[in-house]
């Protein structure tokens, strides 16, 4: 018997994946405890709508990813921070003020745990890269000066 599950069952599949059961295991376990419902034609078309619905997500977010991902690759974000004598900085460069910059010279809001930078302790330019989608990634650099 052919079942959609609605939660998942170990051993058995995921939420929403339609999968192929004996009728007594249906029947007497799955469809008593709401784990699963009968794939008839209604529901293989609900289904269908949520798998195409998912894809459609997918695509419109790895576009906007890409979007972004264009603005941002090869662009220099700058940052000012203070330093005491011969070019340290006070504490370091994070990727949580790299994120700010952006916002405020780009205009684009991306989470700070999504870029990847070095420790910046020194003034100069250094290379740093974003992960804004599985598989989109934009490198860009920093240049760091003195407030």
């Amino acid at each position: 018997m052919k079942v959609i599950l609605n939660q998942d069952v170990k051993g058995l599949g995921k939420k929403g994946e339609l999968v192929n059961t004996s009728d007594g295991y249906a029947r007497n376990f799955l469809f008593p405890r709401k784990l699963a419902s009968e794939a008839n034609s209604q529901a293989m078309t609900e289904l269908q709508n949520r798998e195409n619905s998912k894809k459609h997500k997918i695509a419109v977010e790895t576009q906007e990813a890409k979007d972004a991902a264009a603005k941002i690759e090869g662009k220099i974000i700058k940052v000012t921070a203070k330093a005491g004598q011969g070019g340290r900085l006070f504490g370091s460069v994070t990727s949580k003020e790299i994120a700010a910059e952006m916002k405020n010279q780009f205009g684009i809001d991306i989470d700070r745990r999504k870029i990847t930078v070095n420790d910046i302790k020194a003034f100069g330019t250094y290379p740093a890269t974003v992960k804004l989608y599985q598989g989109v990634t934009a490198e860009f650099k920093v240049a760091v000066s003195e407030a």
